[in-house]
């Protein structure tokens, strides 16, 4: 089964593309392969029609909180939510969601989804810091057009799966300091020491989720990078493995809202 990580943007570049680490697991050990990044979306839309079997763990939220969609009376489905989704601009989403917020009381502004308790993850109508409301916007309706299955969500190709994945909740577990940054002048030894600890760790097989990796020739590479764009494809594409080993169990998922969503391993 080919195994595949994928940390998101919604704005890729030169600069900052898509970036995607693909492997195997073997004998129950992951061997990463391969380390690409796509410039734009024409490369992502063509990557992920590539035909299976694949499981792959996408860093991006693939749906919104239950409480927001009924407060703005959007579809309650899923298929249908991405529709709407595809006919907003950012704009029109930011203002929507900020009346939200502004209209909640100091220390309840945002909705959540219920994956976000144990995973640790930012909601997925925040517009800033970090703006994964556009990651949402960008990247889950083309899944749908894809065509992908993703599971207690969508049934589609079932040689192609796609589950959510978030790489802060793994690094978190091995390590609280942060491990990367886009802004060079950030990039310090401090921060490279971090993402030493936490390839140590998925070396050894010592994180919460057991799966031992085998980082072959790219080593230098996780821990040179100073945005970790890098490790955060490899820890997505971990949870990607340990979903594949629980495929008879629904992935290791439990049961949650369809229309939510859930990230695999939290």
């Amino acid at each position: 089964m080919k195994l595949h990580g994928v940390d998101f943007t919604s704005a890729p570049s030169r600069r900052k593309g898509i970036t995607i680490a693909s492997g195997q697991m073997q004998r129950d050990v992951l061997h990463l392969e391969y380390l690409q990044t796509l410039s734009d979306f024409t490369a992502f839309d063509d990557w992920l029609m590539q035909p299976g079997p694949w499981i792959a763990g996408f860093d991006l939220p693939f749906s919104l909180p239950r409480e927001l969609v009924e407060h703005l009376q959007w579809p309650s489905n899923w298929p249908d939510l991405m529709r709407h989704l595809q006919i907003q601009t950012r704009a029109e989403l930011r203002l929507q969601f900020k009346a939200f917020c502004d209209a909640r009381e100091v220390g309840n502004k945002f909705a959540h989804r219920a994956t976000d308790g144990p995973a640790g993850s930012s909601p997925s109508m925040k517009w800033v810091n970090p703006p994964v409301a556009y990651m949402l916007h960008a990247g889950a309706p083309r899944l749908l057009d894809a065509g992908v299955s993703i599971p207690g969500i969508y049934h589609g190709d079932p040689q192609r799966i796609a589950l959510e994945a978030y790489p802060g909740m793994v690094a978190r577990s091995i390590t609280k300091a942060s491990y990367k940054s886009d802004d060079k002048s950030k990039q310090t030894p401090e921060r490279r020491q971090a993402r030493e600890l936490i390839v140590a760790a998925l070396e050894a097989g010592i994180t919460l989720w057991k799966v031992k990796l085998d980082v072959g020739s790219y080593k230098t590479e996780l821990l040179e990078d100073g945005s970790a764009d890098l490790l955060d494809a490899v820890l997505c594409m971990l949870l990607a493995a340990w979903a594949w080993q629980r495929r008879d169990q629904n992935y290791g998922l439990p049961e949650f809202d369809a229309l939510e969503g859930w990230i695999v391993g939290a």
